[in-house]
Formats: structure tokens, C-alpha cells, sequence
């Protein structure tokens, strides 16, 4: 097996194993809180969708990329890489809207009670179905040029004019102009999210240090809420990370007049975005005590940031040396 080969699936390997069983322990400890109290708060149901697409995007993409990168499974014929990048963009998607939804509902829940910021939150607690639904509408709509230009990597070539090369798939666009509009479409549409769901945290970090010394010591109420506050801004901060990398390197690749023969680029771009669908997880099973509760496990922030450091060191390794 090729030394780049090897680094490629070791990559995918490591974010499948702990993007798995940790977005699998969120679920099921939501789907016991639910069990028990016969219901979700609005700030749960948003959690456990969050992991749901979550899984989707490590399963669906690092998985099945582990699986071919080590020859394990042949899956990515035409059909395959329509319907893996199809899910992967719409899940990969969701999980950015989700975080948003998130960040500003926690948002509004700092407001006054019977201000107009708190009504909004209400409606939208009692609404969040219809809200689910138009998300998925939305993203589903947007990740059709997966379905439309998608080739396995068999049937097509390099040598293609407007193609991204994605290691074991194509995205041939016919013409520069639909390259170009599809990419403006996915940058906005994970531009404008990030915008907002920072604009959140803001508000959020302010309220933090306003009210930070009538909060300290709290056990009620108000200390659930500047716990689930941090969460929410440390979920934020994964995502401006890794997805500011993965859109930097989406736009660039979008510049280039022609194909890349080699993958290495939207294998960064695929990895740093799966990275905050593997480490998401673990911030929640870290601040939610719900889930630390159904679970039966203590685990501390401290325990979760030297994960994620170590996480971080190895891909800077893995990157490095696949590069060389």
C-alpha cells in the first residue's frame, strides 16, 4: 500500500473512531433522557439532531473512506459517490445550520424574561419541527450537484477541465460558469451561518462577563445556563476553526483553471470539516449533564481538550508527512 495511501486512511480512521461512538453515546443518551421524562427540551431536540447528522457525516464519509483507502470495499462506482457525496454535503450542511440554530437559541435564552427576545424564543421552541423540515428542504435542494455531476474516479479523468478531484470520486461541472455558481452557493451558505452563530457567541460571551460574578457560585437555573452558554461557544469556536479551513481551501480550489490530479487539498478540506463532527461530541458529553448523567461517566473539560489537542497534533503529523 502507498505511503500516502496509509497516512490517508489513518486520517479517516482516527475521526471514525472517535466521530462514531461519541456522536452513538449523544443519541443514546438523549433518547434516554427522552425515555424517562417522556420529553426533549427545544435545546436537547437541537443537540441530538445535531449528532445525528453528525454521525451521518463520519459514517458516511470517514468510514467508507477508511474502508476504500484500505482496500476493504469497493464503493465508490457512480452510483456510490452520487449518493455518499449527496449525503455527506446535505449532513455536512446541517450540522453548520444546526450549529447556528443552536448557538442563537441559547442566545435568546439569556434575554429578560417577557422582553420580545424571549417570546422569540418560545415560538421558536414551539415551532423547531417546522424548523427542522426547512432546513433539511433547503440543504437537500443545494447539495443536488452532488447527484447531477458525481463520477467514480474509474470513469472519468484528471484531465477534465472543471472537475474536483475528491481521491475515489469526480465533480465534473459542464462549464466554468456552474462550477463557479455552485461553489458561491456553498460559501454563502456556510458563510452566512457563521456570521450569525459568531454574532451569537458575542452576545452570549458578553453576557458571561457582565454577569459573571452574580452567576458564580449558582447552582439553580442560571448555572445550567452559563454551562450550557460555554458548550455553546466552545461548539462555535470548533466550527470557525475547521470550517474557516475547510472554506478557505474550497475557495481556492474554486480559482484553479483546471482539475488537480492529486486529491490533497479536498482531503484537507474533508478532513477539518469531519473534524468538528468527531469532536463535537465530546464538548457535549464534557458540559451536558444530562448526558453525563444518562451515561454514568464524569468526564471533565480538561480530559476533552487533551483529546482534542492530541487529535489536532497527530493530523498536523499525518498532513505534514503526506505531503512530503
Amino acid at each position: 500500500m502507498p505511503s500516502e495511501e496509509l497516512v490517508r486512511g489513518m486520517l479517516y480512521l482516527s475521526l471514525t473512531v472517535v466521530g462514531i461512538p461519541g456522536n452513538l453515546a449523544v443519541i443514546l443518551a438523549f433518547l434516554l433522557v427522552l425515555y424517562h421524562d417522556n420529553r426533549l427540551l427545544a435545546a436537547d431536540a437541537i443537540v441530538l439532531h445535531l449528532a445525528c447528522v453528525n454521525l451521518n457525516v463520519v459514517a458516511v464519509r470517514c468510514l467508507l473512506e477508511t474502508l476504500a483507502s484500505f482496500h476493504l470495499a469497493d464503493i465508490f462506482s457512480d452510483a456510490g459517490c452520487k449518493g455518499v457525496i449527496f449525503i455527506y454535503r446535505t449532513s455536512r450542511s446541517l450540522s453548520i445550520w444546526l450549529t447556528f440554530i443552536l448557538s442563537a437559541y441559547q442566545c435568546l435564552s439569556v434575554a429578560s424574561p417577557g422582553s420580545c427576545w424571549a417570546t422569540v424564543r418560545t415560538l421558536v421552541g414551539r415551532y423547531l419541527g417546522l424548523v427542522f423540515f426547512v432546513l433539511w428542504l433547503i440543504n437537500t435542494c443545494m447539495s443536488s450537484a452532488a447527484v447531477l455531476f458525481s463520477t467514480g474516479a474509474r470513469n472519468t479523468s484528471a484531465s477534465a477541465r472543471y472537475g474536483i478531484n475528491v481521491q475515489f470520486c469526480f465533480v465534473n461541472f459542464p462549464s466554468k460558469h456552474s462550477k463557479q455558481v455552485n461553489g458561491a452557493f456553498q460559501v454563502g451558505r456556510d458563510v452566512v451561518p457563521m456570521a450569525l452563530m459568531t454574532l451569537s457567541s458575542l452576545v452570549i460571551l458578553l453576557f458571561l462577563y457582565k454577569h459573571g460574578q452574580q452567576v458564580k457560585g449558582i447552582r439553580s437555573s442560571c448555572g445550567s445556563e452559563r454551562r450550557a452558554a460555554k458548550a455553546v461557544v466552545t461548539l462555535v469556536t470548533l466550527y470557525v476553526v475547521f470550517y474557516g479551513v475547510d472554506n478557505g481551501l474550497w475557495v481556492y480550489t474554486l480559482t484553479l483553471r483546471k482539475t488537480m490530479r492529486s486529491s490533497l487539498v479536498s482531503d484537507l478540506r474533508i478532513f477539518f470539516s469531519s473534524l468538528y463532527a468527531a469532536l463535537s461530541p465530546l464538548i457535549i458529553i464534557a458540559y451536558n449533564r444530562k448526558v453525563n448523567a444518562r451515561l454514568g461517566c464524569g468526564v471533565s473539560v480538561k480530559v476533552v481538550k487533551e483529546t482534542a489537542i492530541t487529535m489536532s497534533t497527530v493530523s498536523v503529523t499525518a498532513v505534514e508527512s503526506k505531503s512530503m
